[in-house]
């Protein structure tokens, strides 16, 4: 009888999934016979559309793809149903990262798009708490909440500036200018879930405006490393506010805006053909060499050389150093706007990088001064992270721990050797690792860039990569030093750059915020 039971129950089952796919197979017919036309974009905007590039410079798609001017595979006729074969296609588009707009205008893929919103929150992790604890960590006591609200302050005021204006001047194209975008996304106007695909196919814009306001956060957070313990609050937040827009939106537009002037991958008729994956030139770079300027017109910290000014807690700052290694899988991986091969490469090349520059700072150390220390391991790890960030994406694993070597060898000697000789209050040496770093990353990336590791590094392109990497150093330097000078200058006579003495005794905690870090 339960043998018998088994039976009857078993063939049920099977006649229920007999009659369920029997109906799903006439809706599925019903629905292609009565499915609606698609719309597709117009031929001319299509055709700009370059391979999967949230920054076209430097986040190229798995695969080759034809450039921006490429040809584009004509849409279906309105009123026809997309075949399956166009269908399929734009499938196997997604899956590759490549241009699926025949069929599918205006849709963003999800599992592209969750990789960039954790991206972005992993960006927004390395300043908040990341950042803000690494160099809170390196400063006195007296003054950790004033890096604190200095790097609170910046996220939002760079926010407000992006939003409306910051975005377009950067990502836009109204203009047709090689140094500013447009103003066509001014207020985030038409910035909606569908795929700007001037950069990304498969990415909502508003997912890829938000990715890209990470970086404009964190880079001006950058300088104040080098301005810590002794700069006024609010001369800080005015300098960024006008720095953004002489020094970092102009970058931005330069190297990964589609009619950028340094855009060496998607833009034809870029000027100078460099490139970089995640931000050598445009984020440390630009922060490293303004923080040098910076911190030369404020002179150096009271007490210096003459009394200790040791890091209040190594603790925290081992702390932010790990959540900034964590967060800048976001920023370099999350760098190629897609969760393809590129991505997959730049993580792998981050890891290798930080891991073997952190071992190498710690290892000369002990060589040089017979110990390594946690904040040389530390140290080290930031260098890695910042000189393997401009090459990433361009370069293979063995190209990954060269880079390692050499950012721990050359900014070790930039901060150990170069700041006491030339004398330079550099306080939380941001010029010794984010602007030696980023410039020799930006080097090295004219050296070991790769097609085997990014095919759309084409070999015109790789064949004089070095000269225009070369160019693009160093015309991010004069822009960064002498915008960073010409705003210093005119603030300094305004509203003054540094507080006074009796401020930097008490400790700019107390004076500027009216808090304290510690209760004893």
């Amino acid at each position: 009888m339960l043998n018998c039971l088994k039976k009857m129950r078993f063939l049920a089952l099977f006649g229920i999934i007999v009659a369920f796919g029997s109906g799903s197979v006439k809706t599925a017919l019903a629905d292609e016979t009565n499915a609606s036309p698609t719309v597709t974009p117009s031929p001319a905007a299509a055709a700009t559309a370059p391979a999967s590039a949230g920054q076209p410079s430097a986040t190229p798609a798995a695969s080759i793809v034809p450039s921006p001017s490429g040809p584009v595979a004509a849409a279906p006729v309105t009123g026809q149903t997309a075949s399956l074969e166009d269908r399929v296609a734009s499938l196997e588009a997604y899956i590759n990262n490549t241009d699926g707009t025949k069929t599918l205008p205006g849709v963003p893929g999800p599992g592209h798009n969750a990789w960039m919103m954790i991206s972005a929150a992993l960006v927004l992790f390395m300043t908040l708490p990341g950042l803000a604890l690494f160099y809170g960590g390196l400063v006195r006591r007296k003054n950790v909440l004033s890096v604190l609200a200095q790097c609170f302050g910046i996220a939002g005021l760079v926010t407000l500036l992006w939003w409306a204006f910051g975005y377009s001047l950067v990502f836009g194209k109204s203009f047709d200018n090689p140094f500013f975008g447009g103003s066509e996304y001014f207020f985030f106007s038409g910035v909606t879930s569908a795929p700007n695909t001037d950069y990304a196919f498969w990415v909502s814009q508003n997912v890829f405006a938000i990715f890209q306001l990470m970086f404009a956060i964190i880079t001006p957070a950058l300088i104040v490393g080098a301005i810590a313990e002794r700069m006024k609050y609010w001369t800080v937040i005015v300098f960024i506010a006008i720095w953004m827009f002489a020094v970092y939106f102009p970058m931005a537009h330069m190297v990964w805006g589609i009619t950028g002037f340094m855009n060496g991958i998607w833009n034809n008729t870029s000027t100078i053909k460099a490139i970089d994956f995640a931000g050598g030139t445009v984020v440390h770079m630009s922060s490293g060499w303004s923080a040098l300027i910076l911190c030369l017109m404020l002179g150096p910290r009271h007490g210096y050389k003459r009394e200790p000014l040791a890091p209040h807690s190594v603790v925290l700052c081992m702390i932010g150093t790990s959540m900034l290694w964590v967060g800048w899988y976001g920023f370099n991986a999350g760098s190629a706007d897609a969760s393809d091969a590129i991505a997959a490469g730049a993580f792998t090349s981050t890891t290798l990088a930080t891991a073997i520059a952190a071992f190498s700072w710690g290892l000369m150390e002990k060589i040089l001064r017979g110990k390594a220390s946690v904040l040389g391991f530390c140290t080290g790890a930031v260098a890695g992270l910042v000189t393997v960030t401009p090459a990433c994406g361009f370069v293979n694993p063995t190209g990954a721990v060269i880079i390692g070597v050499l950012a721990a060898v050359v900014p070790y000697f930039a901060v150990s050797a170069l700041k006491p000789a030339l004398g330079y209050d550099d306080a939380l040496d941001t010029f010794g690792v984010h602007a030696i770093g980023g410039t020799l990353g930006a080097l090295l990336t004219g050296i070991l860039a790769t097609n085997e590791a990014n095919p759309n590094l084409k070999h015109a392109l790789l064949s004089s990569l070095f000269s225009s990497q070369v160019k693009a150093v160093i015309v991010t330097i004069v822009l960064s030093t002498v915008a960073t000078f010409v705003i210093g200058f005119i603030l300094k006579l305004v509203m003054g750059l540094r507080a006074s003495p009796e401020v930097e005794t008490i400790g700019l905690d107390l004076s500027e915020h009216g808090e304290e870090a510690y209760i004893s």
